[in-house]
């Protein structure tokens, strides 16, 4: 047991060697150089482990936590299944503030970001400019998703050792107010992204800087027209006639406010995906073993996939099947664990259920982290116009389902080492399937067509934008999910948001202004629904 250990640790310490030696000639580290520069912070602050589907991600936050809550993984019945882990979040909560293996600690890395900019002339300023846009971009895309956890989060305060060296308790900034701050944020960067005058000295040093888009321009700005979008359509039953008025005005003139969907759609190229370094060779294997998730979400495959026929269940999922007198018996259809059975026929049964699929997910070792994609895009655009009119709500619904296809066969694609790719259903083939098929034809009343746009965008996201199905789910109510009743008195149904971490409760000072609503049942402020 030793001599494997050994060699698994040796083999560990070469995977890392290899990840931080591709990162070296990109990030200085500040305890090692006198002479940290804003770029590198750029990059580093980009690397992000919470945004890849790393191993700690998965196992101990989506598959522990927010997976469950959204049912975008399969999971065990069990007296705990509700509850959080403290460790866990203590760790998704830092990772967010300070780096860490696990996370890349935007916040400490942006505020040294402003510290550098901030210590420029005029002149310098404009050379940098555009590095301090595209993380800006990134800072409010990560601190929108904590204020979905969590609700108030320390923010406008956070950091400033990192930025002034000045030691500050963050005060709680106000959950609705951080939505309008990125808001304007991003309005102005996606402005500033429309006719960027990037100087020559900086563009090329910013295309290899960038890891996530490349350098380029253009893909900034339909980044953060979208996520604005996103962000609107977030808060839209707060005060909807404000979020209608933005939402339609960068829908009626998409010219100007280009999403990740405008344009002919070129799978991955199009979203928003965080690509794992090229001396990465893990896969998420043990991360769906360790507490048994990798069996198929029921409600997504029994409820949602197949009284559609959906071409995505066979680059989601396996069917498996048990082994019998020692010989492997495939089941024969693609069928779910029902959440209705006892934690002890859950592991009897597993066998008899579909699993993961193993190419597309479970072995490919070139799975990217999701920022965000195109059909997401359409989706939030399918419900604008349903609501609010101004565009065809049907075609950007149909869309939304045609990209969504699209970028799961294009995720299948990647791995080329365990199977052959899957072939893509053709153009013809997914014309018909949405205009055919009785599950996915978009008719009915309002609420139906709502409830069709909603349930289909929670499928796209899945547990790879866990944060982000776990958000639509409660904002909008859809789809109608049914859970299994825990035993353990006060977790008996999920939570509707995450309670602070123990050191934010213990070391704050400023956790008693919101002591009163720390508890598991108090809704986000665009829970209203």
């Amino acid at each position: 047991m030793r001599q494997r250990t050994t060699i698994a640790l040796f083999f560990s310490m070469l995977t890392i060697a290899g990840c931080q030696q591709e990162l070296a000639d990109r990030y200085l580290n500040p305890d090692r150089t006198g002479d940290p520069t804003l770029d590198k912070f750029f990059t580093k602050l980009l690397d992000d482990n919470r945004v890849r589907p790393s191993y700690w991600e998965i196992s101990t936050f989506v598959n522990w936590h927010i997976g469950v809550y959204s049912q975008s993984v399969g999971f065990l019945n069990s007296e705990v299944m509700y509850q959080q882990n403290g460790q866990y979040v203590q760790d998704r909560w830092d990772d967010f503030y300070r780096p860490s293996a696990n996370g890349s600690g935007v916040v400490a890395h942006f505020r040294e970001m402003e510290r550098l900019y901030d210590a420029m002339g005029t002149e310098e300023r404009k050379k940098w400019e555009v590095y301090m846009q595209a993380a800006r971009i990134v800072y409010y895309d990560h601190a929108i998703e904590m204020v979905d956890l969590w609700g108030d989060i320390p923010l406008s305060e956070a950091g400033l050792l990192n930025k002034t060296g000045e030691i500050v308790y963050a005060k709680f900034d106000d959950a609705a107010g951080i939505y309008a701050e990125a808001n304007t944020a991003l309005a102005e960067a996606a402005l500033y992204f429309q006719s960027a005058a990037i100087p020559d000295a900086s563009r090329s040093g910013f295309v290899r800087q960038d890891i996530l888009l490349m350098g380029d321009v253009g893909r900034w700005q339909r980044y953060a027209n979208t996520l604005r979008l996103r962000a609107l359509m977030r808060t839209s039953f707060v005060n909807e006639a404000a979020a209608e008025a933005s939402v339609m005005e960068m829908l009626t003139h998409e010219g100007l406010y280009p999403l990740l969907s405008s344009g002919t759609y070129v799978a991955g190229t199009s979203d928003v995906l965080l690509t794992p370094l090229t001396s990465f060779t893990g896969d998420l294997h043990d991360a769906f073993r360790d507490w048994t998730n990798f069996p198929a979400p029921y409600f997504l495959l029994e409820q949602v996939l197949k009284p559609a026929n959906d071409p995505r269940i066979e680059v989601l999922f396996d069917k498996y099947g048990a082994i019998e007198n020692n010989v492997f018996r495939p089941n024969t259809d693609y069928n779910a664990m029902p959440l209705t059975l006892t934690r002890v026929d859950q592991q009897r049964g597993l066998g008899n259920y579909a699993i993961l699929d193993s190419a597309t997910f479970l072995y490919n070792s070139k799975l990217p982290g999701v920022v965000m994609t195109a059909a997401e895009a359409d989706f939030l655009k399918a419900e604008a116009f349903e609501r609010w009119g101004g565009g065809d709500a049907a075609h950007s619904y149909e869309q939304g389902i045609k990209h969504s296809i699209e970028f799961y066969y294009y995720l299948n694609s990647l791995n080329i080492l365990t199977r052959l790719p899957l072939v893509h259903p053709t153009t013809a083939a997914l014309e018909t399937f949405v205009h055919d098929t009785p599950a996915i034809h978009y008719e009915g009343t309002q609420t139906e067509r709502l409830a069709k746009i909603w349930t289909q965008k929670w499928a796209h996201l899945g547990w790879l934008q866990a944060a982000e199905a776990w958000a639509e789910q409660r904002r909008t109510n859809y789809p109608q999910l049914s859970f299994f009743e825990a035993p353990l008195s006060g977790f008996a149904q999920p939570p509707t948001r995450l309670t602070y971490p123990a050191k934010e409760k213990t070391y704050n000072v400023n956790y008693s202004t919101v002591q009163d609503d720390d508890v598991r049942t108090t809704r986000i402020f665009w829970d209203l629904n």
